[in-house]
């Protein structure tokens, strides 16, 4: 061999050693964004939404999707869940009164007074139809933990196929407020349901409307896989679901809202909404699509200073929105396995579940991929919640 490829080679050896080929250092890999905290750990069944009062008090939910669910709605008391407002009320079974009991709650909000809990009912077990008389708002008296109000929607307001999924309020129209709630519905209509707290009515809005749907192009990728419903001995099918998270602007005015499976965010004005004398047209001619925010996502909320926080469950993400800036990521971490539902609570930080739901036995071919504990988190955000 001549000298100069001994040379050669010896430069080779000694350049792929500094870069790490040999295994005597890390690789390059994806960064970490954001300084999460867990607050609390669940190695039963898979919670989806979160609240927290202003005293600190923290609530999640377990819908019955296939889980052994115990209690539906829980206080998280040093670190574990209690069922909540009591045991009785989440204690369901065939037969039971529906209207009377927690069928199966997607989730719990603290409104912007602090002094309520609302609680929604799907009335679906596992996606079937709704049991009629179960779909429901009910508001819990933090001060006393009873129950104060019950809004039962109508068989025209939840359909069959309603599947309840997040809820926001507006204190300042009538005599109590207004609600506003997305119909998730994966084979039916999707929808806003609006509700009048003082009256009890509700009636749909953007029945069906573009917005509300699942974009028709989207090919969600999680965990490096396009997320497709896999059931045992069946062909792969499109995951496609409507509205989902929803946010209101601090003054009221607007309502932000997106498909689960979209990378789209929408808005549309409250005035609109909760005007009954409206048309479905000119509803619909209020919104706006505000175009793609960085990946699919699942929950949504919003600010004193208007912004709007996304989570992205393509890119184990949490993000921010600004109406007249760049959208920033606040949060990614390899953790952020399916970020849903997000509150933003009084001492200043972010809380959200990590559910996994991309690795359910539905997604593949019956296997449940899924890790305990799942986790609930927080960061530290400088907003401050609407209300405070």
């Amino acid at each position: 061999m001549k000298p100069q490829t001994v040379k050669n080679l010896t430069t080779l050896f000694l350049v792929c050693s500094l870069s790490g080929t040999s295994g005597s250092q890390d690789l390059a890999k994806d960064r970490v964004i954001g300084q999460l905290e867990a607050v609390a750990t669940f190695n039963g069944p898979m919670p989806t939404g979160v609240t927290v009062a202003n005293n600190g008090r923290i609530f999640v939910n377990f819908p019955r999707w296939g889980d052994n669910v115990e209690y539906t709605v829980a206080e998280v008391k040093d670190g574990h869940p209690l069922p909540y407002p009591n045991a009785d009320v989440n204690r369901y079974t065939d037969g039971d009164d529906p209207s009377n009991k927690l069928v199966s709650v997607q989730s719990v909000v603290v409104d912007p007074t602090g002094n309520l809990l609302w609680i929604l009912d799907t009335s679906s077990i596992a996606f079937a139809p709704v049991k009629p008389g179960g779909p429901k708002l009910i508001a819990v008296d933090l001060n006393t933990n009873q129950v104060v109000k019950k809004i039962i929607f109508p068989a025209d307001v939840a359909l069959p196929t309603t599947y309840l999924n997040d809820v926001r309020f507006d204190l300042h129209r009538g005599t109590e407020g207004m609600a506003f709630i997305t119909d998730s519905a994966s084979t039916g209509a999707n929808a806003i349901i609006v509700v009048d707290l003082a009256s009890g009515k509700s009636w749909r809005r953007l029945n069906d409307h573009p917005s509300t749907k699942p974009d028709p192009v989207f090919v969600p990728v999680v965990e490096g896989e396009i997320l497709q419903l896999r059931l045992p001995g069946r062909p792969p099918v499109r995951f496609a679901v409507g509205a989902d998270g929803v946010a209101i602007s601090p003054d009221g005015k607007t309502l932000y809202y997106r498909p689960l499976t979209s990378r789209h965010l929408y808005s549309v004005s409250v005035d609109a909404l909760a005007d009954r004398s409206k048309s479905e047209a000119e509803v619909a001619a209020t919104v706006r699509d505000l175009g793609e925010k960085g990946g699919g996502g699942d929950g949504l909320e919003s600010d004193a200073q208007g912004r709007v926080y996304l989570s992205d469950y393509e890119h184990d993400a949490i993000r921010r929105w600004t109406p007249t800036g760049p959208i920033e990521t606040l949060v990614h971490d390899p953790r952020v396995l399916w970020p849903d539902t997000l509150s933003l609570a009084a001492d200043g930080y972010l809380y959200f579940t990590a559910n996994q739901i991309e690795r359910g036995a539905g997604f593949h071919s019956g296997q449940d991929l899924r890790q305990k504990p799942y986790v609930l988190f927080r960061v530290k955000v400088d907003g401050t919640r609407i209300g405070q």
